[in-house]
C-alpha cells in the first residue's frame, strides 16, 4: 500500500484499539501519543496492536508454525525494553522478562518478531550498520535455540535464571545496583509519616480518593486475598489507599490504585505497597480465533495473572487478581527490586552481542516453563520439544527468516512513525 492507504490503516487500527479509551480520557492519550512520537522505537512500544494487525496481513508467513507452536504462552509484547530485575517468589534476584499485560497463548513466533525488529530499531537509533543488525539478530536466534535444545536435552546444559551467581558485564551490573535498592528507601520516597504511622506522599499523578471508593478498593482487596498461593501469608491491614495516573506509556487511561499495607511487624520499614490496576484484552488476543484459550479465563485481571505466573519459574508472591466495579483487575507489589535495562549504556556491537544473547536464553527459558509442566492446563504439551523440533527442519532458513524480519519491520516502523507524527501533529487522529 502506498503512503495514503498505510496513514488510513495507522488510523483504522489505532482507533479501533484505543478509540472506546480515548473517548473516556481524551488527555492520557494525547500524553501517551506524544510520547510515542517521540521516536520510531517509542512509537513501536505503544502499538502493539499495529504489529500484530500486521502479522496477521502481509508480515504473517512462517514455515515453523503447525498447530502447536501456533498455540504457545507468549508474552505478547516482547521488545527489548521489557527486560529488568525483580525478586522472585523465592526470594532470588532475577533478570528475566517482564511486564505480562500482554500475554496470552499463540504462535511463538511472535514473540521472536517483535523482539527481532525492536532490535532493529535500537542498532539503527545506535547507527550500526545492517550487517551489525544482523548478527546481533543471529546472536539472538540461536542463544534462543541453543537454551532450547539444553532443556530438551535434560537441562543440565541450560543456563536457567539469570541471577548474580551467574549473570555478568552489563547485566551483573543491573543486578548489582537493584540489590542496593531497599524497601525503605521506596517507601521513603512514596510516603509520609503523619502522627507516627505511613500514609502516601502528595505528588504528581497520586490523587486521594473519597470514601465510597477506598470503599470499593478495599472490598476488592479481600477478594483479591482468595487468589494469593494458599501457603501465602499476607498482612491484611490496609492504611491508606490512593489513584494513581499516568503510569506508563502502555497504561494510559486505565485506573491503577496504590495500596499500603502494614508489613509482618508493626516497624514502619517493612509497610509494603502493593498496586491494582484494570486490565485490559492484549492486543494479540484481537488477532487469536481460539475459543478454548478465551473461555479460559474469567476476565482480564485473571488472564494476566494467570499468563504471568505460567510464563515466570517463580513468579512475585503478591501477585493475584481480583474485580472492581465488575472490571477485572491485576495485584502485584510495588517492588523496589524491579529495574529496567537501560539501553543508553550498551552501545558498542560485543556488549550488546553479550546482552541479547542473554536475552535469547531468557525468552527461550520463558517458552519453555508454560507448559505442560507448568501446572496450567491450557498448554498442555512440551513447548521447548516442539519448538526445536519445528526449527531443526531448517535451522538456516529459521535465523535467516528472523533477520529478514527484522530489518523488514524495522523499516517498516521508521516509516509508521514518521506517518504517525504526521497524523497526530495534524489532528488526524480521531478523538484527540
Amino acid at each position: 500500500m502506498n503512503s495514503e492507504e498505510r496513514a488510513a490503516y495507522i488510523v483504522d487500527v489505532l482507533s479501533a484499539e484505543f478509540g472506546a479509551m480515548i473517548a473516556q480520557d481524551r488527555a492520557s492519550f494525547r500524553r501517551k501519543f506524544r510520547k510515542m512520537a517521540a521516536s520510531p522505537f517509542a512509537f513501536y512500544r505503544g502499538s502493539a496492536c499495529l504489529f500484530y494487525a500486521d502479522m496477521t496481513g502481509g508480515f504473517a508467513a512462517s514455515d515453523f508454525l503447525h498447530a502447536r507452536t501456533s498455540r504457545v504462552w507468549i508474552h505478547g509484547d516482547l521488545h527489548a525494553e521489557n527486560f529488568g530485575t525483580y525478586m522472585n517468589g523465592s526470594g532470588r534476584l532475577v533478570f528475566n522478562v517482564n511486564d505480562f499485560d500482554e500475554a496470552y497463548v499463540g504462535p511463538f513466533t511472535w514473540d521472536l518478531k517483535r523482539f527481532v525488529a525492536s532490535v532493529a530499531l535500537i542498532g539503527y537509533a545506535k547507527a550500526l550498520s545492517d550487517q551489525v543488525i544482523s548478527d546481533l539478530v543471529t546472536r539472538f536466534a540461536t542463544a534462543y535455540l541453543t537454551e532450547l535444545r539444553a532443556i530438551v536435552s535434560g537441562g543440565d546444559d541450560a543456563i536457567g535464571s539469570i541471577t548474580l551467581d551467574n549473570a555478568n558485564g552489563v547485566l551483573l551490573k543491573v543486578l548489582q545496583q537493584a540489590r542496593l535498592n531497599t524497601r525503605v528507601a521506596l517507601l521513603e520516597q512514596d510516603t509520609t509519616l503523619d502522627n507516627y504511622d505511613r500514609r502516601f506522599a502528595d505528588g504528581d499523578g497520586v490523587f486521594q480518593v473519597d470514601d465510597a471508593t477506598r470503599q470499593s478498593v478495599l472490598d476488592a482487596f479481600e477478594a483479591y486475598l482468595d487468589t494469593l498461593p494458599q501457603l501465602q501469608t499476607v498482612a491484611a491491614q490496609v492504611k491508606d489507599v490512593v489513584l494513581r495516573k499516568g503510569v506508563g506509556i502502555g497504561s494510559a487511561g486505565l485506573p491503577s490504585y496504590n495500596l499500603l499495607l502494614e508489613g509482618h511487624t508493626e516497624a514502619l520499614e517493612n509497610d509494603v505497597i502493593i498496586y491494582m490496576k484494570q486490565a485490559q484484552v492484549p492486543a494479540v488476543a484481537r488477532h487469536i480465533d481460539d475459543e478454548n484459550v478465551r473461555d479460559y479465563f474469567k476476565h482480564q485481571g485473571h488472564r494476566t495473572v494467570e499468563s504471568q505466573r505460567a510464563l515466570q519459574a517463580h513468579a512475585d508472591q503478591w501477585l493475584g487478581y481480583t474485580e472492581l466495579n465488575a472490571i477485572g483487575q491485576v495485584v502485584a507489589e510495588v517492588s523496589p527490586y524491579a529495574s529496567d535495562l537501560d539501553w543508553a549504556d550498551v552501545n558498542e556491537p560485543e556488549d550488546l552481542s553479550g546482552v541479547i544473547g542473554d536475552l535469547g536464553r531468557a525468552v527461550a527459558r520463558m517458552h519453555s516453563v508454560a507448559d505442560d509442566e507448568s501446572g496450567h492446563d491450557l498448554v498442555n504439551f512440551a513447548t521447548e520439544e516442539e519448538i526445536v523440533a519445528a526449527v531443526d527442519k531448517d535451522e538456516r532458513g529459521f535465523v535467516t527468516h528472523l533477520v529478514d524480519f527484522a530489518h523488514t519491520y524495522g523499516h517498516r516502523t521508521r516509516q509508521d512513525h514518521q506517518i504517525f507524527v504526521d497524523l497526530f501533529r495534524n489532528d488526524k487522529v480521531p478523538g484527540l
